[in-house]
């Protein structure tokens, strides 16, 4: 199935025509960082280590939204260039370990957010909050070590 699509006229001319391989790379790039670091901000406020005089609830409603989209064209750039060598990702069990992480980050980023309406009204913020987005913000930056790491520990990319 993998090889099928990887084969299909569309995915070979993307996969072999480095200007448009490139845009898209830079793209997903751009946009996962985009999103990551839009999340990390929302993270330090909750910790209190950056932002501290911002309300958290009103940094929140500005940034999840942006964040949000940032993911949504991450993904769909990061699938492009997984279809060029789909065969060769899909069945690596070291890529399935950074899927893995990305959706572990991105529960921990829902979980963030759902709590900021909460922890917002708190007098203080809560330890078990700062726990939460400590660990979310190890998680991404996990994920980004592995996304970095792993096209080249594999070979593949």
């Amino acid at each position: 199935m993998w090889e099928a699509l990887e084969q299909m006229g569309w995915v070979k001319t993307f996969g072999s025509t480095s200007w448009m391989y490139a845009s898209v790379s830079v793209i997903h790039y751009l946009t996962m960082f985009w999103f990551i670091g839009s999340m990390a901000v929302v993270n330090l406020r909750v910790m209190g280590v950056a932002a501290s005089k911002r309300d958290l609830k009103d940094l929140a409603a500005q940034i999840y939204p942006w964040a949000w989209t940032g993911l949504v064209l991450a993904s769909i750039s990061g699938f492009f260039m997984f279809l060029t060598d789909a065969g060769d990702w899909a069945p690596d069990p070291v890529f399935h370990i950074k899927l893995g992480l990305i959706v572990t980050s991105i529960a921990f980023a829902i979980f963030v957010q759902r709590g900021v309406p909460k922890w917002a009204s708190e007098p203080k913020m809560p330890t078990s909050a700062k726990v939460i987005a400590g660990i979310a913000l190890l998680l991404w930056i996990l994920t980004i070590l592995s996304a970095s790491e792993i096209p080249a520990m594999e070979g593949l990319g």
